[in-house]
């Protein structure tokens, strides 16, 4: 796990100047600092504030450019680009995207999201997965039901578990959705972890063997139904944190 949620995890903040800039100013196009339809201010104003050379600004903003951002315009200028330009499949971006704010709306096309795409996967490793792999996700499974589980721990193992699955599909594209889980479970580690319930716990780790149970009887109906399951209680679970959290 390199990539939103490991980085919710942590904490850390980016190491290189290409790095720096990237995050600073991508963060400020998606929190709407800079509106869309806007023009970056110039090379010589953003090196003075960053303190970087030409060199690595130009390269900042073709990293900007190749995630939808902003468009360089000839003898305009670096133009932001509107929302639904955006590659909200890029990790930084919805990293970027869960920062500047949640709201109820960006939380339930999340899970739509992932509900088009994760049950099918899910359905589709009933018929593809091996015992071996039945092994694999068994050990997921109780590693999710550790009563040790702090926030991060189990937020891993949940992960681990629906990229897992997503593998199982052996179609690529299923696993082209990684970002759109880590975003999902990036969400759950800030607002609303099972963790703190040993309960909530168990229940999280049943509910995940219900798949892998389905699965190994290459039941494909049941399995999908039972992953659906699981990422709407996941997902009620975290509109009712959040709703607690706005009136808080």
């Amino acid at each position: 796990m390199t990539g939103l949620l490991q980085r919710a995890i942590d904490e850390r903040e980016p190491r290189t100047s290409h790095a720096f800039v990237v995050g600073v100013l991508g963060r400020e196009i998606v929190a709407g600092i800079f509106a869309a339809g806007s023009i970056l201010p110039g090379d010589k104003e953003l090196g003075e504030r960053f303190d970087v050379s030409r060199t690595v600004l130009r390269e900042a903003m073709k990293t900007l450019a190749a995630k939808s951002l902003i468009e360089p315009k000839t003898r305009v200028g670096t133009r932001v680009l509107e929302k639904s330009r955006w590659n909200l499949l890029d990790q930084d971006v919805l990293r970027w995207r869960v920062e500047a704010g949640l709201d109820e709306t960006f939380i339930a096309d999340l899970a739509t999201m992932r509900l088009a795409f994760e049950p099918a996967a899910a359905a589709l490793a009933a018929e593809r997965a091996t015992e071996a792999d039945f092994d694999r996700l068994y050990a997921i499974v109780d590693r999710l039901g550790d009563p040790a589980n702090d926030r991060a721990s189990l937020a891993r193992a949940d992960l681990d578990f629906h990229v897992a699955v997503a593998d199982l599909s052996h179609n690529p594209f299923m696993r082209a959705i990684g970002s759109l889980i880590e975003a999902a479970l990036a969400i759950a580690f800030k607002l609303s972890s099972p963790a703190n319930d040993p309960a909530l716990i168990q229940e999280t780790a049943r509910n995940h063997r219900t798949i892998v149970d389905a699965m190994k009887r290459r039941d494909a109906e049941a399995t999908r139904e039972a992953m659906r399951a699981v990422i709407e209680v996941g997902a009620e679970r975290t509109r009712k944190a959040l709703g607690s959290e706005t009136l808080d």
